[in-house]
């Protein structure tokens, strides 16, 4: 199937406890299909000290978000939409937006 939310796209969350948060893609679990959103489900993971020199603690990072919890962010209206694909006269496969029929630039 092809890619409806890609790395760097602005995304926005529709369900759950982040619901409203508007954050950048770092990046997509196809496999899994999740992504890792800035901003987003952030968690504490306890780190142990290296002996490389690395220190210990408590460090905070993104964990993968479901991509059906998630909606491309409208380039002109700023809202959240759908996403369609179109072939143009040149024959490039793009992203639009279902909303206002923009094209989404990756």
């Amino acid at each position: 199937m092809a890619a409806r939310i890609k790395k760097g796209d602005q995304v926005i969350v529709i369900t759950g406890p982040y619901k409203g948060v508007k954050g950048e893609v770092l990046s997509v679990l196809p496999e899994e299909d999740k992504a890792v959103v800035r901003g987003v489900a952030i968690a504490k993971h306890h780190k142990k000290p290296s002996r490389m020199g690395e220190p210990g603690g408590i460090i905070e990072r993104e964990k993968p978000v479901h991509l059906s919890n998630l909606k491309l962010v409208d380039p002109k209206s700023g809202k959240p939409t759908r996403v369609g694909f179109r072939v143009l006269e040149d024959g490039r496969k793009v992203r639009i937006a279902k909303a206002t029929g923009e094209v989404i630039e990756s």
